[in-house]
C-alpha cells in the first residue's frame, strides 16, 4: 500500500486540525468563569510582625516594614501559582488576575474546572467564590436645613467635640481612608479637606467595584459619612468632628444598588495602607459571612494592626433581625474582629486581637439605637483562629463583647449628596463610626505616636459607661472626645520618660519586656500569688513557662514600678 501524497489531501487535513482547535478554543473561552479568591497557606503571623516592628522608632518606619515585608512574603509565595494563571489566561480559562499582599491571596475570574484544579493544590488553603451583597445601610433619610454659619451639630456637642476644638486639636495632619459608596466631592464642606492623591489619583481616592479613579457617590451614604468626619461647616453647620482632617476616597459599591463583595474591602484596606492613612473608617460590613470571608477579613485586619493602623468599624444593624442573624452572628464582619486592646472584662475568654474597634450607636439621649447590632461574636467557626468560645450563659465562654464602645449615630445631620451644599439627617451604626474615627483623628493631632492599642484603651476608659461592664450593647460606654483627649499623653511614669513595650500580649509562647532602668520583673497571678520572679539583661527581660491565663507584671525601674497586664493563650 502506498502513501497518498496528494497536496490535496495535506491541505485538508491541516484544514481539519485547525478547526478542531478553533472549536476546542472557542468551548473553552465559552466556559463560565466565577469570580473567587485563593487564599494561600503561607500567611503572616501579624504578632511576629509587629515584635518586630516594634524596633523601629516611629509610626511610619514600622508601617513601612510591616507593608513591605508583606509584599515581599505574598511575591514570593504566589510566584508559582500566577505563572500558571497567567498561562490559563492565555486559554481564556482565568481573566482579572489580582493579587494581594495585605492578605496573601489572588483574585480573579476562573472557569469551574480551573477551581477544582486549584483547590487541589498543596500551597492553597481555600478557594472561596466571592460573592457579591447587598449592603442595608438601613438609615432614615430627611433633608434638612443649612444652619446659621455658627451652629455644631449636636451630636458633636453631645461627645465634648467643641471643646477640644478649644485645646487646638481638630484633626490637623492626620489621613483618614473612607472605605464607602464614595464621596461627592463638590460639596462646599468638604473643600480642602481631600487627599492630594498626585497625578495618578487626581480625584482623591480610587473606586476598587468600577476599577477607575473616580471614586464619586452616587448613593449618599459616604458623603454623610465624610460629613461626620471632616464637615468645615461652610455651607451653615459644623458636622465635622476632625475638619482639619484630610480624607481619602476608596468606593467599594456599586453604584444605588449597594453591591459589593468583602475582597474590595480587603484590597481598600490595602490601598490606604500603602498611601499613608493613618485611620480607617469602615461603616459597612456583612452579615453571617461564610467562614472563608471571615477567615480574609480577619487576617487583613490582623495585618492592618501590625502595621500600626486602627479602624473604626460599624457594629452593623440587624439588631431586629435575631430571627435571621441571631447572636453570636448578629454583628456584622469585619466588626465581629476583635479590638486592638482587651477590656478587663475580656479577659476571663482572651483571643487575639487585631485593627478594628467596633461601635455601636444611641441617640443624643444614650438610649440605644433600637437597630444596633447584639454581641458577642464569636470565631470558633475559622479554624485558623478558632478563639473567642461562645456558650449562651456560660460565665468563662462569653464570646468576644461586641461593640467596643458606642457614639451619636440616630438623627445625625451630616451632609447631603444630592446638593453642593445641604445637609440631611440619618440613623445607622454607620453614622456613629465616624464618631469614633473623628475622635481618633483628634487624638492623634496631640500624639500622632499613638499605637492602635492605646488608642482603644483611651476610648473605652473614657468612656461614658451605659452598663455596669463592658457589654454587648454598649460596649465600654459612649465616647466623650474631651475625656480622650485628656487622657492622651497621660501614662503615670510614662510621662517622666520612661518607655515599656511589652510584646507579644496576648502571647502563645514568650514575653518579652522592654524598658530602659529596668532591674527586675515580678508575674503575679490576678488574686495576687507571686507566680515568677525575671531579671533583666541590660533593658530586656524574657518571661517564658506560663501557663495559659492572665498575670500582672510588675517592672521594677529606676524611676518606680510600672504594672502591666498580659494574656497567655
Amino acid at each position: 500500500m502506498h502513501l497518498n501524497k496528494n497536496p490535496y489531501h495535506k491541505t485538508m487535513k491541516k484544514y481539519l486540525l485547525c478547526l478542531i482547535a478553533l472549536c476546542l478554543s472557542y468551548m473553552t473561552f465559552a466556559q463560565e468563569q466565577i469570580k473567587i479568591n485563593i487564599i494561600l497557606n503561607e500567611q503572616s503571623d501579624a504578632t511576629t510582625l509587629s515584635r518586630e516592628a516594634s524596633w523601629l522608632p516611629t509610626q511610619q518606619e514600622r508601617r513601612t516594614y510591616v507593608v513591605e515585608t508583606l509584599k515581599h512574603q505574598a511575591e514570593a509565595s504566589q510566584q508559582e501559582l500566577m505563572g500558571l494563571l497567567r498561562e490559563l489566561e492565555q486559554h481564556g480559562l482565568v481573566s482579572d488576575i489580582q493579587p494581594l499582599w495585605i492578605v496573601n491571596s489572588i483574585r480573579c475570574y476562573a472557569a469551574k474546572d480551573v477551581i477544582h484544579r486549584l483547590e487541589e493544590r498543596s500551597d492553597v488553603m481555600t478557594v472561596y467564590q466571592c460573592e457579591e451583597i447587598q449592603e442595608l445601610f438601613d438609615e432614615e433619610i430627611t433633608r434638612t436645613d443649612l444652619g446659621d454659619n455658627r451652629e455644631i451639630a449636636e451630636n458633636l456637642l453631645k461627645v465634648n467635640v467643641d471643646k477640644v476644638w478649644e485645646l487646638g486639636f481638630t484633626g490637623q495632619g492626620v489621613l483618614i481612608a473612607i472605605i464607602d459608596t464614595g464621596v461627592e466631592m463638590s460639596h462646599a464642606d468638604l473643600q480642602g479637606r481631600l487627599w492630594d492623591g498626585g497625578t495618578a489619583y487626581p480625584h482623591h481616592g480610587y473606586d476598587f467595584y468600577s476599577q477607575d479613579d473616580d471614586p464619586s457617590d452616587t448613593q449618599g451614604h459616604g458623603t454623610h459619612v465624610a460629613g461626620t468626619l471632616v464637615g468645615t461647616g461652610a455651607s451653615g453647620t459644623r458636622t465635622g468632628v476632625a475638619p482639619d482632617a484630610e480624607i481619602m476616597v476608596l468606593k467599594v459599591f456599586h453604584g444605588e444598588d449597594n453591591l459589593s463583595e468583602a475582597t474590595l474591602w480587603v484590597e481598600a484596606m490595602q490601598f490606604a495602607l500603602d498611601h499613608g492613612a493613618n485611620v480607617l473608617n469602615m461603616s459597612l460590613g456583612q452579615p453571617l459571612p461564610n467562614p472563608s470571608v471571615k477567615l480574609m477579613l480577619r487576617q487583613a485586619c490582623d495585618n492592618t494592626l501590625a502595621a500600626g493602623v486602627v479602624a473604626a468599624v460599624c457594629a452593623g444593624n440587624t439588631r431586629q433581625l435575631q430571627m435571621l442573624a441571631p447572636v453570636p452572628n448578629n454583628i456584622w464582619s469585619p466588626g465581629d474582629c476583635p479590638p486592638p486592646y482587651l477590656h478587663e472584662d475580656q479577659l476571663v475568654n482572651a483571643g487575639g486581637t487585631s485593627c478594628v474597634i467596633c461601635v455601636g450607636a444611641v441617640d443624643n439621649n444614650d438610649v440605644l439605637g433600637s437597630f444596633s447590632s447584639e454581641g458577642p461574636s464569636t470565631w470558633t467557626d475559622v479554624t485558623q483562629f478558632n478563639d473567642y468560645p461562645y456558650i449562651s450563659g456560660s460565665p468563662t465562654q462569653i464570646g468576644l463583647i461586641r461593640p467596643d464602645v458606642c457614639a451619636p449615630g440616630v438623627n445625625i445631620k451630616s451632609l447631603d449628596f444630592n446638593t453642593s451644599n445641604g445637609y440631611c439627617l440619618k440613623s445607622g451604626t454607620s453614622m456613629a463610626t465616624p464618631m469614633v474615627a473623628g475622635t481618633i483623628a483628634l487624638m492623634l493631632s496631640k500624639d500622632p505616636e499613638l499605637t492602635p492599642a492605646q488608642i482603644d484603651e483611651i476610648l473605652e476608659n473614657t468612656a461614658i459607661p451605659l452598663s455596669s461592664h463592658k457589654s454587648n450593647d454598649f460596649g465600654s460606654g459612649r465616647i466623650d472626645a474631651l475625656a480622650a483627649i485628656n487622657a492622651v499623653g497621660y501614662t503615670g511614669l510614662e510621662e517622666r520618660g520612661i518607655n515599656v513595650q511589652v510584646y507579644p500580649n496576648p502571647t502563645h509562647g514568650h514575653v518579652s519586656v522592654s524598658c530602659e532602668g529596668m532591674s527586675q520583673v515580678y508575674v503575679f497571678s490576678l488574686d495576687g500569688k507571686l507566680i515568677k520572679q525575671a531579671e533583666s539583661h541590660g533593658n530586656e527581660c524574657r518571661i517564658d513557662g506560663l501557663t495559659n491565663g492572665v498575670y500582672v507584671l510588675n517592672i521594677e525601674t529606676n524611676d518606680g514600678v510600672i504594672t502591666r497586664k498580659i494574656v497567655k493563650l
